[in-house]
């Protein structure tokens, strides 16, 4: 007889539940405690990076290793009396949420494998001892720390094969559903915190290109739109290039910088987008322009297209 398809999916589960904890085995009980035990003698990098690099793998590591893959195994011994792992599921989800620190955490931590593999010979010769191991099968740190940031995609895809793959009656039906939707959450819960840190990483490299002015750096603020401009002056029926960041809560006009030392653009002027006014200008010498009127200033600014204008506008 053969086996029903569920069954499968609930083997394949556990069998890649075990393949798993032997790699986050690998991750905390061997680079991750050889590692520290050479930085506390000195001998590699700082004992801070180590922390760094690994993050919060060995949380990772107690909670696969001492509760879920026991679980899973004592669900799949009694599964001819009781077919059933949504139950289970259920329990682990929120745990689960701790990845969304490793995997926030994860281009932070390659960086500074690179960064130090170059500073530290003694480092990088270790790291390579380790992967000559037969336990890394030939696969580098790296490729081992990627692991847990695709575990949580694996479980979703499992848990969703499964609940389809169920009969109606399933006794397993309504947890199943519930545990795959927590899951679903936790998924989008890393991904945010990916989202949030791209925001974060971007925001930042703006910053550093308008100077690292004090009162515009501000971690909840926003980029809209960032481009060249022309700036008509009305005084001399001329145009100048600046050049503009629209961010949620102000408009920077700045001017490239000449000699880029450090920044990129000098901030001249800043208006609040609060109570901003903006509309477009018919004007026949100068295509294109629109004025932008606010509590500091109103400008006159020119954009290169008709479609560029309108995106500015809008």
């Amino acid at each position: 007889m053969q086996e029903p398809e569920e069954k499968k999916i609930a083997l394949e589960l556990l069998e890649t539940e075990q393949a798993y904890v032997s790699r986050l085995h690998l991750l905390d009980q061997i680079f991750y405690t050889e590692l520290m035990k050479e930085a506390k003698n000195g001998k590699t990098v700082p004992e801070e990076v180590v922390k760094m690099i690994f993050s919060n793998i060995s949380s990772i590591y107690q909670f696969h290793t001492k509760f879920f893959l026991p679980e899973l195994q004592k669900r799949m011994e009694d599964w001819s009396c009781n077919p059933r792992i949504g139950d289970v599921i259920q329990k682990l989800a929120p745990f689960l949420k701790m990845y969304g620190e490793y995997v926030k955490n994860f281009d932070k931590a390659m960086e500074l494998i690179t960064v130090w593999s170059e500073k530290s010979p003694p480092f990088q010769d270790l790291i390579a001892d380790i992967q000559k191991r037969e336990v890394c099968a030939n696969l580098t740190l790296q490729h081992h720390m990627l692991e847990p940031v695709q575990r949580i995609p694996r479980y979703e895809l499992l848990l969703k094969d499964y609940v389809q793959k169920l009969p109606p009656e399933s006794p397993d039906r309504g947890d199943a559903e519930k545990a795959l939707e927590m899951i679903f959450m936790v998924a989008k819960h890393s991904n945010a915190a990916i989202a949030e840190m791209e925001r974060l990483q971007n925001l930042w490299a703006v910053y550093q290109r308008l100077g690292l002015e004090d009162d515009i750096v501000d971690p909840s603020n926003e980029l809209i739109k960032e481009g060249p401009i022309q700036k008509i002056s009305t005084r001399n029926n001329s145009t100048s290039e600046k050049y503009l960041f629209l961010f949620n809560n102000m408009l920077l006009y700045c001017v490239p910088k000449v000699i880029q030392v450090g920044a990129e653009f000098q901030v001249h002027l800043r208006i609040d987008v609060d109570s901003m006014k903006v509309r477009e200008l018919n004007d026949t010498q100068f295509p294109h322009t629109f004025l932008v009127s606010g509590k500091q200033r109103t400008l006159e600014l020119q954009a290169r297209s008709g479609e560029e204008m309108n995106a500015w506008i809008k």
